[in-house]
């Protein structure tokens, strides 16, 4: 009898693995992409830490974070309803060929007017002008995620093709560094190696969109692109404000204390991305597939999400400090407090996400999601504001990105409670 229940038991999980194949071959790219993108520069870190020095590559941090405004800016949403398109009909090149042109030309707009702005910044602001080059290389990151469109390899489940591309990037960048960066002096010189890989990915992506998947690119109409816009402002007001909140933890460490604590908040902040981004590539994964979801599977994900975050939140506290040292060192030791302080975030970045990717979006409900990191953006900058004028002191700052992730949290939670029995 108990034979007989395990081959039927083995029956159903090798037919869920097949009926559920792609969803997880996607899955197992983008952990790889995203453990890849997590780990790269956090294995380099030892090495970048010894030759540029925690201020050195504070700085980088910092100059790097600023362009990431600019990213968010030239996004602007258009990555998630145009992910959605393609994942509603993934063998419609005509369609496919539109959405991506209508992308490209829209952030091309929005890259120039970027421009103009950056330029002002760099005409005006001491730092910028102090270290004119470094902010000029680190903006040119904006261009590579305009070429790169990794939401069209997801919506069509063939993340492999982009993990292949960053791989190989990545492993021919390896000697570059290890040969060139020699001082604190060439922090310029890394920060063009890490762009410019960034660039040339993806022109490589661009050429593949051609030759293997017959994209061409084309005129788009008037109407399609204000369309484009309106359906990608929810989207833009979401992840300029989530851009905010993390990038200007960033900026205020730099501005109010120093770049070697710029440079631990990135040690602890690297680490925390490890796990966060290989579990949180589950709903990215399970997008295509859950568009339909009835609420009893969903409520099922969320429930195992939850789970899976009170497993890393231990493993950081357990294994956090052993991490730490081998990265940087014992002079890096107080990124530990930060890193734990952090962890408790882990949960928005699951439950939250579920919610929002299998409830809210594939409905329509965009402006919750907007009001969502509306919420988290305040909450974390009047954290900031009061906690640094009664307490300057760095735990301030990842204290503050842990109660706006309580606050999505709840807001999520209370939304969902609403919306459940539309099911």
């Amino acid at each position: 009898m108990k034979i007989f229940k395990k081959s039927i038991l083995l029956k159903e999980i090798k037919l869920q693995i097949k009926n559920n194949k792609k969803v997880i071959e996607n899955y197992f790219f983008m952990t790889i992409l995203q453990i890849l993108n997590s780990l790269f520069y956090l294995l380099i870190y030892p090495f970048l830490i010894r030759t540029l020095g925690a201020h050195s590559y504070g700085l980088y941090v910092f100059a790097f974070s600023v362009s990431v405004y600019f990213v968010s800016f030239v996004q602007f949403g258009f990555d998630t309803p145009a992910l959605k398109l393609i994942s509603q009909f993934p063998n419609n090149k005509r369609l496919h060929s539109n959405v991506i042109s209508g992308v490209l030309f829209s952030k091309l707009v929005l890259f120039l007017l970027s421009l103009v702005i950056f330029a002002c910044l760099l005409a005006v602001v001491p730092i910028f002008r102090e270290n004119f080059w470094l902010f000029v290389i680190c903006y040119f990151q904006v261009f590579s995620n305009i070429l790169f469109p990794t939401w069209y390899f997801q919506g069509i489940q063939k993340m492999r093709v982009v993990t292949y591309i960053q791989l190989s990037l990545k492993i021919l960048s390896l000697p570059l560094l290890f040969l060139w960066i020699k001082q604190s002096d060439d922090v310029l010189l890394f920060a063009s190696i890490t762009i410019s890989t960034g660039i040339f990915g993806g022109v490589v992506a661009m050429l593949i969109l051609r030759y293997n998947y017959s994209i061409k690119l084309t005129r788009v109409s008037m109407r399609l692109l204000k369309k484009g816009f309106k359906d990608a402002v929810p989207f833009f007001l979401s992840s300029s404000m989530n851009t905010l909140k993390q990038q200007t933890a960033t900026i205020i460490i730099g501005s109010f204390f120093s770049m070697t604590d710029v440079a631990l908040y990135d040690l602890a902040m690297k680490i925390y991305s490890v796990p966060t981004t290989l579990i949180s590539s589950i709903n990215s994964a399970l997008f295509p597939k859950m568009l339909n979801s009835k609420w009893g599977v969903i409520k099922k994900v969320i429930k195992i999400e939850n789970i899976i975050g009170i497993i890393v939140i231990l493993f950081l506290a357990v294994f956090g400090k052993n991490i730490i040292i081998l990265m940087g060192g014992q002079v890096m030791l107080k990124a530990y407090p930060i890193l734990i302080i952090l962890s408790l975030s882990i949960f928005t970045i699951l439950s939250v996400g579920g919610i929002f990717n299998f409830v809210f979006i594939p409905r329509g409900l965009y402006k919750y999601v907007a009001i969502n990191q509306f919420l988290a953006l305040t909450s974390f900058l009047l954290f900031c504001l009061f906690g640094l004028i009664f307490y300057k002191n760095l735990l301030v700052l990842p204290c503050a990105f842990a109660f706006s992730a309580l606050v999505e949290l709840i807001y999520s939670y209370l939304l969902l409670n609403k919306t459940k029995n539309d099911f």
